[in-house]
């Protein structure tokens, strides 16, 4: 398996408080190509349906000197597990897990605002220190 994200138990803890039980650490995909990993699988019973919803996060940190070059790699990696998740999980929605301050300071500017939209890409914001879910943006 590859390296936990270095916010991976920040965002664990946050996802937990936040009412999700976390049903996957590493949840493994597997494909042609050989075995992925999404960093976590949750789950958190919907009090208003039968049932329960179901999403699986891609964790980024955004620490490194190119946050461009961090989301070409965080782009790549949503898509094909996406994909994957459509044909091996369907009923599960997969979320990109972004530092609160990497959102506002990189997420927010019209580029990365239109891939977003164009894409579909769902994103959590959080708070690495608090351990806590600032945003869920659909």
């Amino acid at each position: 398996m590859p390296p936990k994200d270095l916010f991976h138990d920040s965002v664990k803890r946050a996802l937990e408080k936040d009412g999700w039980a976390i049903t996957h650490e590493q949840m493994p995909l597997s494909f042609e190509l050989g075995d992925m990993y999404i960093d976590l699988g949750a789950e958190k019973i919907v009090a208003a349906q039968r049932g329960s919803e179901k999403i699986a996060v891609e964790i980024k940190s955004f620490v490194r000197a190119s946050a461009i070059s961090e989301f070409h790699t965080a782009l790549g990696q949503f898509f094909n597990y996406r994909f994957a998740l459509s044909e091996q999980d369907p009923g599960r929605e997969l979320y990109l897990a972004v530092p609160s301050d990497t959102y506002s300071s990189f997420f927010t500017i019209r580029l990365v605002q239109n891939m977003i939209r164009t894409y579909g890409l769902k994103l959590i914001t959080y708070n690495p220190k608090l351990e806590e879910i600032v945003e869920w943006i659909r």
